[in-house]
């Protein structure tokens, strides 16, 4: 059977770039193509993909330009279907977003000016999807090296829960809890535990901290409640 894959871009240029990159090797098949957050799951619903192909700045829809929350998303795509694969292709070059993607299980990650890599394209698909890891050289350089004392670590699950307190600025823990089928007790514990790696002591302080370290991608601080109380902690 082909190769059965999937693409995650909103730029058509970039989309035909790849079919013009993928689509001479008879190995492998173009199932499906969504451009906007919204249209992510329902395309991984109606065809099984074996590798899906990424960008992680996408507006959530055509009508709502607010950036899709592609990491949260990864977390719960691999818990619907645990068999998917996944390759990252991006211009963030942000070292610390690129290692929670990792955490988070992708195979790969490609900058989308690594031409050499990009021109290699349809042999890097072969590899994930046989199970195999592919980085950019200069990621993967970077991931190697000893990561510096000041940029903490946090779980793809303190990430997810971050990402929603930073597009909806009045959830509540018990909202929550309910979005991701946890205990308010699980989210509060995350919470403490990601504040003491970040080194702040509230949930506005954490959001910026988060912000500022690129490790939600596409966040926008300024979407942010103005004039929030900094020592504000989520409500109950």
């Amino acid at each position: 059977m082909p190769i059965q894959i999937a693409i995650f871009e909103d730029h058509q240029g970039i989309i035909d770039g790849y079919l013009y990159r993928l689509n001479p090797n008879p190995e492998m098949q173009i199932v499906g193509t969504a451009q906007f957050g919204v249209d992510l799951e329902p395309m991984l619903a109606r065809q099984a993909v074996d590798v899906l192909l990424l960008d992680i700045s996408l507006p959530i829809s055509a009508d709502n330009r607010a950036p899709f929350q592609t990491l949260q998303a990864i977390s719960r795509l691999f818990r619907k279907h645990p068999n998917l694969r996944i390759l990252v292709i991006s211009m963030s070059t942000q070292i610390a977003l690129i290692q929670a993607l990792a955490d988070a299980g992708v195979s790969g990650y490609i900058y989308k000016d690594d031409q050499t890599s990009i021109q290699m394209l349809s042999t890097i698909v072969e590899i994930i999807a046989k199970g195999g890891m592919y980085f950019s050289p200069e990621a993967n350089r970077q991931l190697h090296q000893k990561a510096p004392a000041e940029t903490p670590s946090l779980t793809p699950r303190q990430l997810e829960i971050l990402s929603l307190c930073m597009m909806s600025p009045d959830i509540t823990t018990a909202e929550v809890a309910a979005r991701l089928q946890i205990a308010n007790s699980t989210v509060r514990n995350l919470l403490t535990k990601a504040y003491l790696k970040l080194g702040v002591r509230s949930r506005a302080a954490a959001l910026a901290r988060v912000q500022q370290l690129g490790l939600i991608a596409g966040a926008q601080f300024n979407e942010y409640r103005p004039g929030l109380d900094p020592t504000s902690t989520l409500k109950n």
